[in-house]
Parts: C-alpha cells; structure tokens; sequence
C-alpha cells in the first residue's frame, strides 16, 4: 500500500531509543524525512547513524529535553530554521515514575505535568501555523492503554496522559477545517526500557500477558506500523480517535 509519505516532513520527539524510534524508523523507510530528539547526546547520535541507514527518506537529530522549556524552544525553532514547517507532528515522551498517591510529592505531579503535557502543547503551538498554512498536516499524540484503563501504581500516567487525550479530542474539532488530523495512540504492554523498569520495580508486570488476549507482550515495530499509517494520506478520514494497539488488553466496548 502507497501511503504517499515520501518527501513528507516528521517531527517524531523522544525518538533516540523505545517507540519514538520504532516510529521514526518506519516514517523513513516510507520515504518521510524525519527529525529525531533525545536528551542523551551518544544514544540520539547512535539512533542518527541506525536510522540513516534505512529507507529513502534523510534523518535529522537535535539534543534536547522535551521537559524543559527552553530545550522545547530551542527544538522547535531549530526545525523550523532548517526545514520551515512540518508536515507530521508526532507526540511523545518517556514515562513519568511509578507508585501510588500517597507516596509522590507534589513536586513529582509537577515534573510530570511538564513532561507529559506541557511538552504536547508546546511542540503542537509550535508548528502548528506552518500545517495551517499548507492547509494539511498530521498531529498523533502517544499516551498509554492507561488513558482507557487505570494501570494499578501509575496514578501520574493514568492521571495526566488523559488530560491530553481531552486535548486532542478538543484540537481534532478545531483543526478539521484545515486538513489536519489529530489522533491519539495507545501502546500497551510492549517491549521497550520502560516495561523492563516497571517490571523491575514492581515484578506484578511482568505476569501482564495473562491479561492480554494475544497471549504476549506487543513489539515496537507493531506499534509503529500503526502510528506511520495515521500519518499517511490514506488515513485522511480518521481524526479524534484513541487507537489501542495492546494485543486487547482493554476491556472496555468503546
């Protein structure tokens, strides 16, 4: 299938390492030019180089943390600079700590509002007047099967991802009449750094595929194959969903 991605331009942020990559990687083996970010500087370089090897479309790489204010600025205007705008937006960042309520400070609940939401609608602010302009363009929002489905012990992900699925909902409506499509994504158990730390730290995790119909843990690039087709032009109908890609891990009907 022709997903008409070639020569397309992606942002894909906390791509140097786990699904951002897993992404970044399919996007360039469509033919996308992609730009990648991480906040370790040998890890991000690492990805440039895998990832530069792969497909037709180019790979391009900034260091920085999506956390932090003044990294997001600097990302930002760095693509705009070399690229003018985007054409693909594609949300993310690593998970914010495990445990329950009682045993966060508020510090914590503000570390993560940083690096789950402010850092969404700060990187959609900031490109999208260039979709705008071009009257098309792609945002798609990573959170976690949590926004549907509390995960026991992650009361900061269960809590602030769903705050930016209300917000991609809210920006699918805004921004129809511009030919931009806003979609969520929802990995579930999948095998990336982050689950083998939350197994580590709580080893209940590591006994999830009983609780997924598909009898195991997903991979990164099956995760990715269904973020790159959002991306295309063939999804030029879907806009304010909340795909689960989690083997069916949620119960839930709708």
């Amino acid at each position: 299938m022709e997903l008409g991605l070639k020569r397309k331009v992606a942002f894909v942020a906390a791509s140097s390492k786990g699904l951002g990559k897993s992404v970044a990687k399919e996007l360039i083996r469509e033919g996308a030019h992609v730009i990648i970010c991480g906040r370790n500087i040998d890890t991000l370089n690492s990805a440039r180089e895998e990832l530069g090897e792969l497909g037709t479309g180019s790979v391009y790489s900034i260091p920085g943390d999506l956390s932090n204010s003044a990294d997001r600025e600097y990302i930002i205007n760095s693509v705009i600079k070399k690229y003018g705008s985007i054409d693909i937006l594609v949300t993310n960042t690593g998970g914010p700590p495990s445990g329950k309520f009682e045993e966060l400070e508020q510090t914590d609940w503000d570390t993560a509002y940083e690096q789950l939401l402010s850092s969404t609608t700060s990187l959609i602010r900031g490109f999208l007047s260039g979709m705008k302009k071009k009257e098309w363009g792609r945002i798609i929002s990573i959170t976690s099967q949590a926004v549907k489905q509390p995960v026991d012990n992650l009361i900061l992900s269960n809590s602030i991802r769903a705050s930016v699925v209300g917000l991609i909902k809210t920006l699918a409506n805004e921004l129809g009449e511009y030919n931009i499509t806003v979609n969520n994504v929802m990995p579930g158990y999948t095998e990336t750094e982050r689950l083998t730390k939350l197994i580590d730290t709580n080893p209940s995790f590591a006994n999830a595929t009983q609780e997924i119909p598909l009898g195991r843990f997903g991979k990164p690039e099956e995760f990715a194959a269904a973020v790159t087709f959002l991306a295309s032009e063939r999804a030029s109908y879907i806009t304010g969903i909340s795909l689960a890609v989690d083997g069916g891990w949620i119960k839930n009907i709708l």
